[in-house]
């Protein structure tokens, strides 16, 4: 391994280990106190790609490795819309799916709660003037939480989701 190479991977290292660890921790916790009070028990999330590019997906999937461990701090993906208490939406909204997010968010329980998670669902992203397109998620249900980015960072989804608890215990 040549002299840059040795560098480079230096400096990413450093850059991953850098001081972001006790902020999650943190988050975290303040997360797991919320969904506590809020809930009494873990919070359930329904994942639903809209017709996405999966980069949103990749960010959602790594909030369950052992460095962000999504689930210690009371938020667990569920595979039943009947078991969740949020819809989690990511992707712009294409015809294909229009009627499958509709469907996953009637068998949902009440109160409803739909995040979205990246620009796309809101925005339509870079396939705002495809044909196949519907719209944003809002045109067809109530959006609680907006979770912005191109692809959100998993801190971002985990500061997202702390707000919206914070959103559910003033309300």
């Amino acid at each position: 391994m040549g002299f840059l190479s040795k560098l480079l991977f230096k400096n990413k290292t450093q850059s991953i280990v850098s001081g972001n660890s006790d902020s999650v921790l943190i988050k975290g916790d303040e997360l797991k106190r919320s969904v506590d009070e809020v809930f009494g028990r873990s919070l359930f999330v329904r994942l639903v790609d809209g017709g996405s590019c999966n980069a949103c997906e990749n960010e959602l999937a790594a909030l369950s490795n052992p460095y962000y461990d999504l689930e210690r701090f009371g938020i667990k993906f569920v595979a039943s819309p009947k078991h969740a208490d949020v819809i989690m939406v990511t992707g712009c909204i294409t015809r294909n799916m229009l009627n499958p997010l509709l469907k996953t968010y009637e068998n949902i329980p009440a109160p409803k709660f739909v995040i979205t998670a990246g620009d796309c669902p809101e925005t339509g992203g870079p396939f705002k003037d495809s044909y196949s397109v519907c719209g944003p998620v809002s045109k067809y249900l109530t959006v609680a939480m907006n979770i912005k980015g191109c692809p959100p960072e998993p801190e971002a989804i985990i500061s997202g989701f702390l707000k919206f608890m914070d959103m559910l215990k003033t309300s």
